[in-house]
């Protein structure tokens, strides 16, 4: 797809954000926002799908490892059309499908059950090993916080995916440098983080995280390394898009009240229609 036409969907998928999140009085809007480009162009350029059978067993596995961002990957797999978009007014409701964190059991085209922050990546292992040992030519990919990174699975899975040499494996870290509490280096410094996921023995590329071109780039490059798993550390914006959600911290896990959505909503039309 173009980037224009990337942009666009990214568009519209946030603005679903705010608007589920609004209806639903609670969520996680911040972080959410900062990784849709990452799934745009995962779901709809990258990743080897069946929109009808997303079961199939040849296909590329996702996981949101932060999974308190299920607004994002709800999404985009509504408008990638997985489920109908008029059901994201459903999210956190009693007797939806869509709670405030992914149910593979539930949700069509979901791969993992996440929440517990810090056990995506090791998922992502097992999913990969698997599919080295039974010889298929799917891909694992799986997007983690920069504030996860403080969880010391993290880096457990991390050694464990380099002595596998699981080049089928591309995990996305979203950097958007705020977590609940405050900023990374505050709470507890995750930096250098590059140079920790190289000492690990993976590949390592940094990208902007809103760029659709670079982030295809990439995951293209990401495909032509071997023996060693590849992380690429995107710099993204908290609360992406919505001007007075950028970069604070207070976003996290708050919902928009009535007027903060038609504020939001109205910003992201014009955006649209630019």
């Amino acid at each position: 797809m173009t980037r224009l036409e990337l942009e666009q969907i990214a568009i519209k998928v946030r603005m679903n954000i705010i608007d589920m999140i609004a209806e639903a009085g609670s969520g996680h809007p911040g972080g959410s926002l900062s990784i849709v480009d990452l799934l745009t162009v995962l779901y709809f350029d990258k990743m080897n799908l069946h929109i009808d059978d997303p079961r199939w067993e040849d296909r590329d596995r996702f996981i949101l490892s932060k999974g308190h961002a299920a607004p994002g990957l709800y999404a985009v797999l509504a408008e990638r059309g997985y489920f109908p978009v008029a059901d994201l007014k459903s999210l956190r409701k009693l007797n939806s499908y869509l709670q405030g964190h992914p149910d593979m059991k539930a949700i069509p085209g979901v791969d993992m059950s996440t929440g517990s922050l810090g056990q995506g990546l090791s998922a992502a292992n097992g999913m990969a090993l698997a599919g080295k040992l039974d010889h298929k030519a799917y891909r694992v990919y799986v997007m983690i916080g920069d504030g996860e990174l403080q969880e010391g699975q993290i880096w457990e899975a991390a050694m464990t995916a380099a002595h596998y040499k699981l080049d089928n494996l591309t995990a996305f870290v979203d950097c958007n440098g705020l977590q609940i509490d405050g900023t990374n280096q505050e709470v507890m410094n995750v930096n250098p983080i590059t140079d920790k996921f190289a000492a690990f023995g993976w590949q390592v590329l940094a990208i902007d995280g809103h760029n659709p071109e670079a982030i295809a780039a990439a995951v293209e490059q990401a495909k032509t390394v071997k023996n060693k798993p590849t992380a690429i550390i995107a710099k993204t914006v908290k609360g992406k898009g919505v001007s007075f959600m950028e970069n604070q911290v207070g976003w996290h896990g708050s919902a928009p009240n009535q007027e903060q959505r038609r504020q939001a909503m109205a910003e992201l039309e014009r955006s649209l229609l630019a």
